[in-house]
């Protein structure tokens, strides 16, 4: 709250703030005002509900707060900006933004809002450092009875995904995060304008692109599409390597690189499923040579987004609430950002020192490192009011950490026997 204090202009609302995020935190199930006024102690929702809508505070400072401080506890080894987006299913028509639109949180098209975001990954650790309500064209920038139902801002117009998505890369640049690469996934890697905005920018890229996607080979010279260029490769120009870890153990792929240009800093970067022969797809750009090794390990950081949005909705409610208002989304998401980022600051302070941990070690007791869903546990029982002693909380962490330390154990052992016979 110390970083926040000073962007709320009364003392009100920066105290219905700090109850408001230590409700996010809590063990609560439903992370709306009325939920978290009763879990917090507060006679009634009135203060919350003003909070997101009416209190005069600037979001968007917040949201820089928010920035600074993941990026400070997180460094900047290996700093990697992720984009992608995610879906709010809702009801009725009044909520900004809301229409009948295709969502990958539902995995079809639903009544839904869709947030596009920005998120920092480094070796420490990952967390969502910017948000953009996205505002279809036809159903709401050009409505303007229902632009001012909803609270949009006169000076908000339509902006695709992709262009929604450079606006919180430039900001993140401008305020002097060190990230010196970009990844994303087809909806931003098919976008040429953002791929140019990159480049004249001097930050490298590795996005994914469909099949389907021309590129050039041969210095330039031939055409082609990037799936009929993976079929002609040999089998001695693929290579095996961990595009990072994941709940299983390292993630292995198969590799293949082309040079796309005249130079050596532009690749088409192809990823094979060793196992059901998936072909994926990137395009690749930075400002000097990077061997391949780097690329890999840039495309795998973009599936880290993915569980900063697991997090952010199972362990702090980036969806739970029930706004309609524009002002009421940028400040609820901001305010969950910030919970989510509290929750990996503490996670990563609590191992400042770890690397990548050996995913095939057989050997030891200790138990996993701490994880944000077990800061967050840790932290709601603290501050429940039938909390129990903190030697018996830590008990009960070390004890769930040591059985997941051997059921992953028993899990590598397993697999590696496997791989051998196979």
């Amino acid at each position: 709250m110390a970083r926040i204090a000073g962007r709320f202009r009364r003392v009100e609302p920066r105290a219905t703030a700090r109850a408001y995020l230590v409700g996010l935190l809590s063990g609560v199930e439903r992370k709306n005002c009325w939920r978290l006024t009763e879990q917090t102690g507060h006679a009634r929702p009135g203060p919350m509900q003003r909070l997101l809508r009416s209190a005069r505070r600037d979001a968007d400072a917040v949201r820089d707060e928010v920035r600074a401080y993941a990026v400070e506890h997180l460094g900047s080894e290996g700093g990697v900006l992720i984009l992608d987006e995610t879906g709010f299913v809702k009801k009725g028509r009044s909520s900004a933004g809301v229409q009948r639109q295709y969502t990958g949180t539902a995995g079809r098209i639903e009544n839904s809002q869709v947030g596009v975001f920005l998120a920092y990954a480094t070796s420490r650790g990952r967390a969502l450092i910017d948000r953009r309500l996205y505002l279809p064209e036809h159903s709401w920038c050009c409505d303007t009875k229902r632009r001012d139902a909803a609270g949009v801002p006169g000076d908000v117009q339509f902006a695709t995904k992709p262009r929604l998505a450079w606006e919180m890369i430039a900001a993140a640049l401008d305020a002097g995060v060190e990230a010196p690469w970009v990844t994303g996934d087809e909806a931003y890697g098919q976008d040429p304008q953002l791929r140019a905005a990159l480049e004249a920018h001097g930050t490298g890229y590795v996005l994914a692109v469909a099949c389907s996607i021309r590129v050039r080979i041969n210095s330039g010279r031939t055409p082609i599409r990037a799936d009929t260029v993976a079929g002609r490769l040999p089998e001695a120009a693929w290579h095996r390597q961990s595009a990072g870890a994941g709940a299983k153990g390292p993630r292995y792929y198969d590799w293949a690189w082309i040079d796309i240009g005249t130079d050596k800093h532009r690749h088409l970067l192809i990823r094979r499923n060793p196992t059901t022969g998936e072909l994926a797809f990137y395009l690749c750009w930075s400002p000097t040579a990077a061997p391949l090794a780097e690329l890999v390990r840039v495309a795998g950081t973009r599936w880290s987004v993915e569980e900063c949005f697991q997090a952010a909705k199972g362990q702090v409610g980036l969806d739970h609430y029930q706004v309609r208002h524009w002002n009421g989304w940028h400040r609820h998401v901001t305010l969950a950002m910030l919970a989510l980022a509290f929750l990996v600051a503490v996670t990563a302070d609590a191992a400042p020192n770890r690397a990548e941990e050996p995913h095939h070690d057989t050997r030891g007791s200790d138990p996993i490192a701490l994880t944000v869903p077990e800061i967050r546990h840790l932290f709601a029982a603290a501050l429940s009011p039938s909390v129990v002693s903190p030697a018996r909380l830590l008990h009960w962490s070390i004890w769930r950490r040591r059985h997941q330390a051997t059921a992953r154990r028993s899990h590598y052992r397993r697999r590696s026997a496997d791989e051998s016979s196979g």
